[in-house]
């Protein structure tokens, strides 16, 4: 539970609030200020003027919301004005930027007069690509936004309208579709007649539900044809020919509850006198109308779902407002209209039945473990399911180009990758590595064949066509494992070292090969009984194209088989292990930090080769940095000159290498502050294959860049071998499985 001292703690350390301006383009020297001002700035200054849309291309309004607000209906806090609102409004860009890349100013007016607002918005619309309107309080949040969606020429959206209505409606779909309702016989109660409540209530009928089977109530009760009492033209629409006066009368033989009011208003009796298999979005914040506890003590067969993230199916804004968005800016659409709306509903809807099918780990990690199976428990996608920025987005952008509110046309297709690099650098790399293993996916084996992470990874692999994985082990054990943890084993070859009709091939093999290292035959049989060495054998003997293991081992334990069995290959004379180190702007690789503890001057050499052909193989320029505690001589030691042998080494070996060293880190990684200080460097750039002077800095270095340099980690992978045989780490997830298997069938294709 957070307390209130922490909440106030959080906003006020460091800098106080959450938000802050970062320029985009380099500003240090006096030419970059005459680029960013005066005189440079006047260039697009002058293309503007004679093209108005070429604002979208030379400065920030395409990816520019704004957030207003007159602080008069904020969430569980009521009207408490601008200024009090201003936390929230600076947190919603907080979550815009976070979920969707999109740039955010708060605005917060000192006005409850709608014309005001209206005119205020009106007067910024060339400032901005869209506007979210926030915590307007009902009926003049209706009129204000209608108003500006007729008169201004980009995107206008009231998400405490829209987004609950969105959100909820995805989650609607699918509960009627778990009971077997059809759309337009359902009877929908809704409880609460704001700005949420209407904006529900529309976009259900333009699903599909009858207007005359929707009863609406509010604080006065139910919304009925002759009404005087706490009446608007909004509430006017959704007005019955009906004898019903209260909510509980409502319920009763109702569908569903949609509830966007207050807390406790629904009691388990009204729950009880609803349908079979009743539909409860009881959505109020932050305590619901109703507990799921309090419904399921009534009624097990229910469907349920809240506005708090503690319990299944939450129904959060934050799951459509940056996303929609998101695709209207990348189109550069004039308005959100009901299309797009609809749009965003659906890839919602069916998101969610994609279960855990290409989750990401780290969605598995924020929510410890939860299970994401369709079903009652989870019908609307989590907030932190980044599959929901390329869905989103994606439809949405079609739905406007599909309506003509779209200013340009983009490629679909481009644009889902595009939206898949907006979530980092790693995404964009091993994006790469996986389209290219499914082109001609391997065999891949694993020896830890029972293990939950390898059977959650090995069911990706085969959705995905990225492997054939083959598992070892007890074949009851592993069907039982991946029972319990919901994995189908369709494709997937099970091999018991201690059954299989290979055992006696591979006996007299390992013995031939092995026999000038003191192995016999008996030793031989007795290795085999272990899988890390059948699965090894299964490599050598061409049964599989690659190995993969190390998450019940450790490393050297784990890598040994492989020396022995697999060995390096024939152009190398050792083998390395080598970190690709993703950070926001830039990929590394790290070598070697896994093999070599102290590596000789040759052995250097090898390993700087090896790195340099990994950072190739992945697509870029290899720059190699032989890293030290000193700068080319400056320091004269028996570990400098080493490292100053293997770059005479391999450049003697490989002219065109772009490599140097020895140096330190910072000399490295900074070109400028380089080439001031040794222009007689043989690198240009940034170096992007740091070789490490020994085991000890390398392991440290990568530790510290996955802890906390906030960099993405993959690896080690293993080069050099004769056949592809990597090794995880015990703390590995789900995610790094998929990604050094992709790596691994790379590597069984040759393409290194």
């Amino acid at each position: 539970m957070i307390t209130k001292e922490e909440a106030l703690d959080y906003h006020r350390q460091g800098q106080p609030g959450k938000v802050e301006v970062v320029p985009t383009k380099r500003c240090l020297t006096q030419r970059d200020l005459a680029l960013a001002y005066t005189p440079g700035v006047a260039e697009p200054c002058r293309e503007i003027a004679k093209r108005p849309d070429d604002v979208f291309k030379y400065t920030a309004r395409a990816n520019l919301v704004a957030v207003v607000t007159n602080g008069t209906a904020v969430l569980g806090l009521g009207n408490i004005g601008p200024l009090a609102s201003k936390p929230v409004m600076e947190g919603k860009g907080v979550l815009f930027k976070r979920f969707a890349g999109v740039d955010v100013f708060d605005i917060e007016l000192a006005t409850e007069d709608p014309e005001e607002i209206i005119k205020a918005c009106k007067l910024l619309e060339p400032t901005f690509g869209g506007i979210n309107l926030e915590d307007i309080s009902a009926p003049a949040c209706f009129e204000i936004e209608t108003r500006l969606i007729e008169e201004l020429d980009i995107p206008v959206f009231h998400d405490d309208q829209h987004g609950t209505a969105i959100i909820s409606a995805a989650g609607f779909l699918n509960a009627l579709e778990l009971t077997n309702r059809r759309i337009d016989e359902v009877k929908v109660v809704f409880a609460g007649a704001g700005a949420a409540g209407v904006a529900c209530a529309d976009l259900y009928i333009k699903l599909g539900v009858k207007p005359e089977n929707i009863l609406m109530t509010d604080s006065r009760g139910v919304i009925y044809k002759g009404r005087k009492d706490g009446m608007n033209k909004y509430k006017e629409r959704f007005a019955q020919e009906t004898e019903l006066r209260t909510l509980e009368e409502a319920l009763r033989g109702a569908d569903a509850f949609v509830g966007v009011s207050a807390a406790g208003l629904v009691t388990s009796e009204m729950v009880r006198a609803m349908a079979d298999r009743p539909i409860i979005f009881a959505m109020a914040n932050p305590d619901p109308e109703i507990t799921p506890e309090e419904v399921l003590k009534v009624r097990d067969d229910a469907i349920i779902a809240t506005g708090r993230s503690d319990y299944p199916n939450q129904v959060n804004n934050v799951l459509g407002f940056p996303f929609i968005f998101r695709g209207a800016l990348d189109v550069r659409a004039r308005k959100i209209n009901d299309e797009m709306k609809l749009a965003a509903v659906d890839a919602l809807a069916q998101l969610a039945k994609q279960g855990e099918q290409g989750l990401p780990e780290e969605v598995m990690r924020a929510y410890e473990g939860e299970r994401f199976e369709f079903g009652p428990k989870y019908i609307i996608p989590k907030p932190f399911d980044p599959r929901v920025l390329i869905w989103e987005a994606t439809a949405v952008a079609k739905a406007a180009m599909d309506t003509g509110v779209a200013r340009i046309q983009i490629d679909l297709d481009e644009y889902r990758e595009s939206l898949e690099r907006r979530l980092g650098p790693s995404r964009e790399v091993m994006r790469s590595v996986i389209n290219k293993a499914k082109k001609q996916p391997k065999r891949i084996v694993f020896p830890e064949g029972s293990e939950e992470r390898v059977l959650r990874a090995v069911q990706i692999l085969c959705e995905e066509g990225l492997a054939e994985p083959v598992l070892l082990g007890n074949e009851q054990e592993i069907r039982d494992n991946a029972e319990e943890y919901g994995v189908n084993l369709e494709g997937v070859t099970l091999v018991d070292p201690r059954t299989s009709d290979r055992r006696v091939y591979y006996r007299k093999e390992l013995t031939n090969l092995r026999r000038r290292r003191g192995i016999t035959e008996q030793d031989a049989a007795r290795l085999l009984t272990r899988r890390s060495y059948f699965g090894v054998m299964m490599v050598r003997m061409g049964d599989a194209h690659g190995l993969l293991a190390g998450l019940t081992k450790s490393y050297p334990e784990s890598i040994r088989p492989a020396l022995e069995i697999v060995g390096t290959a024939e152009n190398h004379a050792q083998a390395a292990g080598i970190y690709m180190v993703i950070q926001k702007e830039r990929v590394l690789f790290f070598a070697d930090a896994s093999l070599t503890i102290t590596p000789t001057s040759e052995e250097l050499a090898d390993i700087a080769e090896l790195g340099a052909s990994t950072a190739r193989w992945f697509g870029f320029d290899p720059v190699v940095a032989m890293l030290s505690f000193a700068n080319f001589g400056s320091v004269g030691s028996s570990a400098n000159r080493r490292i100053a042998e293997a770059v005479q080494i391999a450049q003697e070996r490989n002219p065109d290498l772009q490599i140097d060293g020895e140096m330190q880190a910072d000399i490295a990684l900074n070109p400028d502050k380089r080439e001031s200080r040794f222009p007689f460097a043989n690198i240009k750039g940034e170096a992007n294959v740091l070789v490490f002077p020994n085991l000890d800095s390398a392991h440290i270095a990568v530790r510290l860049m996955g802890s906390i340099g906030g960099a993405t980690v993959v690896g080690p992978i293993l080069m050099g071998m004769r056949s592809p045989v990597n090794s995880l780490t015990p703390t590995a997830t789900v995610e790094d499985v998929v990604n050094l298997t992709a790596i691994t069938v790379l590597q069984a294709q040759k393409e290194y």
